[in-house]
């Protein structure tokens, strides 16, 4: 068990909700939901019963079929699990609970009852897909649960005053040299190496052996892929969670839907609604064009104009090269001793939008043209802050050319707070243009 950041906000839940409601922890598979959810089961409750659907016999199931009783309900269910229930002291998780709909059904009744808290865990869009025959309870706090963070991975493998030096070296503002930014870059880049899944990060520690790390990663990701050919039977989805990679590397100003799975279909199958059931899935995070960047990004947003990255930048480094053997790439070496090719750069990209969503943000990006100059520009991110934005670019190269933020401010200058530019290099300012190493990017949001 890791030390997660989630675990606050469950005790919060537990003790500002005190049973009002259940908790539903959304997440993509393996970033870790069953595993809190047990850890805080141990530690904050008296008793606790898991019910794991995916493996639950079929008398346990069976009881949510008639609930009516509910203290024969429960009688039955601490006769099967041979576990003693406390009033207002103990826990029941209902783990992959998308695959037993009328025990979430069920949650609206239990929680009236008042007697246990609950706990749902669920995985992918399959908690959306089966839930047409019942009546999703209003009674549900949510909240979602992301790979682990650079925090997170710090702590795991015993740098645990790691985040804390990060937060003095960003309140110093100031250059820290470039010796000590380089051995600091390079444990990022380990970082965006392993990724933040927890069985990544334990094969790490336990093996140092990055074709270990990888052939975890390799496990997941093609778990993904089993998962989107279950929940779209055309395939479409797979074949766009495939081609993220190639998509990025082609530098486009948004993701060519049409060339990765050709026309499309009115009704259910429209384009939208692929990229609702992508994105969902919490695998990908969907960055969306702003027609207008302003306060409120989410009123402009170009439903039909975006990118799509890895939600956990390790799997994306797998995902480049996953129909090769591991030991004919050399990216990992490249990567860790910060010789990766410029063609590669957009792995960082990848990276600050993992931290966007880390933190709470919905990814946005703007692109414009100057007509005169016959020229297109890009802004790969885009914050608001109080009433202003802040426009993000990401360098892997030379970060002092900056001509897209700067063609940005001349169009939008009244609306913008800060400007940043996301690199590897140490900490700067270029004019008012606040120039930070990757691993510092959190705290600026």
């Amino acid at each position: 068990m890791f030390k997660r950041k989630i675990y606050d906000k469950l005790l919060d839940w537990k003790t500002n909700k005190n049973g009002e409601t259940a908790l539903l922890i959304e997440g993509a598979r393996r970033v870790g939901k069953s595993t809190v959810a047990l850890e805080f089961a141990k530690n904050e409750y008296k008793s606790y019963i898991l019910i794991d659907f995916s493996t639950a016999k079929n008398e346990i199931i069976n009881l949510f079929n008639d609930i009516s009783d509910l203290d024969f309900f429960f009688l039955q269910l601490k006769l099967l699990t041979n576990t003693t229930l406390y009033e207002r002291e103990s826990l029941i998780i209902f783990d992959e609970v998308q695959l037993c709909p009328k025990a979430r059904q069920a949650i609206k009744s239990l929680v009236k009852d008042h007697r246990y808290d609950y706990i749902e865990t669920g995985s992918l869009i399959s908690i959306k897909k089966n839930v047409k025959d019942i009546l999703i309870p209003s009674e549900e706090t949510k909240i979602a649960m992301h790979p682990m963070d650079y925090d997170e991975f710090l702590w795991a493998i015993d740098e645990t005053h790691g985040p804390e030096i990060l937060s003095e070296l960003y309140n110093a503002k100031r250059p820290i040299g470039n010796d000590v930014n380089r051995s600091l870059m390079r444990k990022f880049r380990l970082y965006m190496l392993v990724g933040g899944m927890p069985q990544a990060v334990d094969a790490y520690i336990r093996k140092k052996d990055f074709r270990a790390v990888d052939d975890v990663k390799r496990d997941i990701i093609s778990l993904y892929e089993d998962d989107f050919k279950k929940i779209d039977s055309t395939g479409r989805l797979g074949l766009m969670f495939e081609a993220i990679p190639s998509q990025l590397n082609k530098n486009k100003t948004s993701f060519q839907t049409q060339a990765v799975i050709g026309s499309y279909q009115t009704g259910e199958d429209t384009l939208l609604s692929l990229i609702a059931e992508l994105a969902d899935s919490k695998v990908v995070n969907v960055c969306y064009h702003s027609n207008d960047p302003n306060v409120g990004l989410s009123a402009y947003k170009d439903l039909k104009k975006y990118k799509i990255y890895m939600a956990d930048t390790g799997l994306f480094v797998t995902m480049l090269f996953k129909d090769k053997d591991f030991t004919e790439n050399i990216i990992y070496e490249k990567l860790l001793a910060d010789k990766l090719p410029a063609n590669l750069g957009y792995l960082y990209e990848n990276a600050v939008a993992q931290i966007l969503v880390a933190n709470g943000h919905k990814l946005f990006y703007y692109t414009f043209r100057n007509e005169i100059q016959k020229r297109n520009y890009e802004v790969d991110f885009i914050f608001s802050r109080n009433n202003k934005i802040c426009p993000i670019e990401v360098k892997s190269g030379n970060y002092k050319i900056h001509t897209s933020i700067d063609k940005f401010y001349e169009k939008f200058s009244d609306r913008i707070c800060n400007r940043y530019i996301i690199h590897t290099k140490d900490y700067s300012k270029d004019k008012d243009i606040i120039c930070l190493p990757i691993y510092l990017t959190k705290f600026i949001l």
